[in-house]
């Protein structure tokens, strides 16, 4: 609930009620699950949450319909907004929430991509300008947008909460990219080595693919031009016994600490005139937070 929670802290910091927040907030926890489910079908992937996916349970047209219903579910909470921030508010915050969307799709249509294509030739911009559209714009930076429109009743600069966003979305994707490896099973709550298995072009990756010989580099497009039933589970090891090797598990953790001592710092400037609360505290916690999720 980290989405809905961030969205409501921000409101409250900046001096808005939970009940001005709520509707947003739950559109926007009913959008991130509209999200999982098609996300999951896209990658094939089996374990969501520690248990089967949707569409392993009862089958890809059930669960892509249950995901169009939850995005326009979604869509009336926003519209019904109205009954306690107006028109002009709501219609802002609709805005808001159709920008965070099309990002959001353009950065999963950009990560298919990469995959369809089998992409070997990446770096760490391209990646990071994956992430700012699919995981920052509905993770972090339209709940914090949002959550400041509402508090302040647009009266004052989103743009600003723009970096903040960014570099607290993209710890949070990083992290989770590491725990996709590394991650306690029990805790992790989805398949380990999953991003492996469904070919997926993370931060590791990346760093693994420039790291290694050519010939390791082909063998590795080799491996990730297969599909997921034809992979081998020796190959994945492989891959993942060089991303040890390599230390691109080490680069991508730097990387995270990096983002997050970065968010730590913008929050001091977007926030330190505010007066001091739960939640404020709350959101000045959450850099610190998204890297030492286990």
């Amino acid at each position: 609930m980290l989405r809905p929670t961030l969205c409501v802290a921000t409101a409250r910091a900046f001096g808005a009620s939970v009940a001005d927040a709520v509707g947003t907030a739950v559109a926007l926890e009913l959008m991130h699950n509209a999200f999982l489910v098609h996300d999951d079908v896209e990658d094939g992937s089996d374990e969501r949450r520690g248990k089967p996916t949707l569409h392993v349970l009862h089958g890809v047209p059930v669960a892509v319909n249950v995901g169009d219903a939850l995005a326009l579910l979604s869509l009336r909470a926003l519209i019904d907004n109205q009954k306690k921030l107006g028109l002009r508010i709501t219609m802002r915050v609709l805005e808001e929430a159709e920008r965070m969307a099309r990002e959001t799709v353009e950065g999963q249509a950009i990560e298919l991509g990469w995959r369809g294509d089998n992409a070997v030739q990446l770096d760490d911009s391209a990646y990071l300008n994956m992430v700012l559209k699919k995981t920052c714009w509905y993770t972090t930076i339209f709940p914090i947008r949002a959550g400041a429109l509402i508090g302040t009743r647009d009266e004052i600069d989103l743009e600003a909460f723009f970096p903040f966003g960014f570099f607290l979305g993209a710890a949070f994707q990083i992290q989770d990219d590491l725990l996709n490896l590394v991650g306690v099973p029990e805790r992790y709550g989805k398949e380990v080595a999953g991003d492996l298995w469904e070919g997926k072009r993370t931060l590791i990756l990346i760093h693994l693919l420039r790291s290694v010989t050519a010939a390791e580099r082909e063998r590795i497009s080799s491996i990730l031009s297969a599909s997921r039933t034809d992979r081998r589970e020796a190959d994945v090891h492989w891959i993942r016994a060089r991303m040890e090797e390599c230390e691109s598990i080490e680069y991508a953790r730097e990387m995270a600490h990096g983002f997050a001592g970065a968010a730590k710092h913008e929050f001091g400037q977007l926030f330190e005139d505010l007066p001091d609360s739960r939640d404020k505290r709350f959101i000045a916690s959450l850099p610190g937070w998204v890297i030492s999720r286990a």
